[in-house]
C-alpha cells in the first residue's frame, strides 16, 4: 500500500522521520525510521534518510508494509458505537480508556474492545494498531472514527494529513475566554518532562487551537473549542498557554487546591473536563459528508449542572 504527500511550507526544514510520524497517525518515530532504514520512503523520487531536511513542494512516497499481527488480546468491553457501516465505525470514548496498548496499559484499552467486537481492523507502519486513525487522552471523552480495513485507513490518515476533519471539542477552563480567540503556538516535547508536550519546545511543530464559543459563569468559562491540526495534548496545553488551564487537568495547572464556595463542584472532578463533542469527515469509500456528535458525559454534565445550581443559589 502507497502513500504520497506533499511537503507543505509549516513543514519546510523538518526531518523526515518526525514529519512522517506526525503525518501518519498511527505511526510512531521509530517505525517511520525503520521504514527509512528499509528503503520504503523517497523524497522527490530518491531514497532519503532520516535527517533529511524536507523543502516545500517535496513528494513524499512511502510504501506501507503489511502489518504484523498484534499482541493485544480480544476482551469483552463495552464500546458505544455511533455508527458502523462495511468501512469504518465512530465511536464514544469513555474517559478513563487508553486508546491502544503501551507500557502499563496491556489492557483494558479502546483496542482490545474492538478487537473483540470487530473481526477485520486496519494496521499501520508495520505493527498492527487495529483500526486507530487519530488518539484522544486517558482522560478526555468523547467521538472518535476507527478504520475497518487498510484502504479506509489510508483515506481517513490523509484528510487528518490534509486538515480535512472538523473536530470540535467541549471545555471548561479557568477565568474569562472571549469566543474568536486564536491560539497560533507549536508544540513540541516539553524539554524538562518527557511525558508533556510544551509551547516553549525548541522542536516544535505548528498547531492551531479556536475558541468558537464561550460561556462565562463566575470564575470559569465553557467553551467549544476548534483545532485545525492534531498535536498531542494540543488543547491542554494551548489553553495553560495563554493563562486558562483546563479545569480538573493536573498535568497543565487545572487543579487547584482552594476555589470559592460557588465553584467547590469543580472539586468533584477526577480528569480534565474536555470531550471531543464534534468529529467530520468524508466517507473514505463513497465520498459522502459524514458528521457525529457525542453528548456532554454524565461525569461532566453533572458538575455543570452543580456549578449552575451553586451560582444561582448565591446569586439568589
Amino acid at each position: 500500500m502507497g502513500v504520497a504527500l506533499i511537503i507543505g511550507s509549516d513543514h519546510v526544514g523538518e526531518r523526515l522521520d518526525r514529519y512522517l510520524a506526525g503525518a501518519m497517525p498511527g505511526l510512531s518515530r521509530s517505525q517511520a525510521q525503520r521504514l527509512i532504514e528499509d528503503g520504503h520512503v523517497q523524497v522527490a523520487g530518491r531514497q532519503a534518510k532520516a535527517n533529511l531536511a524536507l523543502k516545500d513542494g517535496d513528494r513524499v512516497s512511502v510504501e506501507l508494509q503489511a502489518p504484523i499481527p498484534t499482541s493485544a488480546q480480544p476482551e469483552d468491553i463495552p464500546v458505544s458505537v455511533l455508527y458502523e457501516d462495511a468501512d469504518l465505525l465512530v465511536v464514544n470514548k469513555p474517559a478513563g480508556m487508553v486508546v491502544h496498548p503501551a507500557a502499563g496499559h496491556s489492557s483494558g484499552t479502546l483496542v482490545n474492545a474492538l478487537l473483540h467486537h470487530v473481526d477485520d481492523l486496519s494496521g499501520i507502519g508495520g505493527e498492527l494498531r487495529p483500526g486507530i486513525v487519530h488518539r484522544l487522552d486517558k482522560g478526555t471523552s468523547g467521538v472518535m472514527v476507527v478504520a475497518k480495513h487498510d484502504a479506509a485507513h489510508e483515506a481517513l490518515s490523509r484528510q487528518f494529513a490534509d486538515r480535512e476533519v472538523e473536530k470540535e471539542y467541549i471545555a471548561l477552563v479557568w477565568g474569562v475566554v472571549q469566543a474568536g480567540r486564536r491560539i497560533d503556538l507549536p508544540i513540541g516535547r516539553d524539554p524538562n518532562d518527557r511525558q508533556k508536550m510544551s509551547a516553549r519546545s525548541r522542536r516544535a511543530r505548528t498547531a492551531v487551537t479556536r475558541i468558537t464559543r464561550a460561556q462565562h459563569l463566575r470564575g470559569v468559562t465553557l467553551c467549544q473549542v476548534a483545532i485545525a491540526t492534531g498535536r498531542t495534548h494540543q488543547i491542554r496545553v494551548h489553553l495553560n498557554a495563554i493563562g486558562h488551564p483546563i479545569v480538573g487537568d493536573a498535568t497543565y495547572g487545572g487543579v487547584r487546591a482552594r476555589v470559592a464556595q460557588d465553584l467547590r463542584p469543580v472539586l468533584r472532578l477526577g480528569r480534565p473536563f474536555l470531550h471531543a463533542a464534534r468529529l467530520a469527515f468524508t466517507h473514505p469509500t463513497d465520498g459522502r459528508a459524514m458528521s457525529f456528535e457525542a453528548p456532554l458525559p454524565d461525569d461532566l454534565q453533572r458538575v455543570l449542572d452543580l456549578l449552575h445550581e451553586a451560582q444561582t443559589v448565591e446569586e439568589a
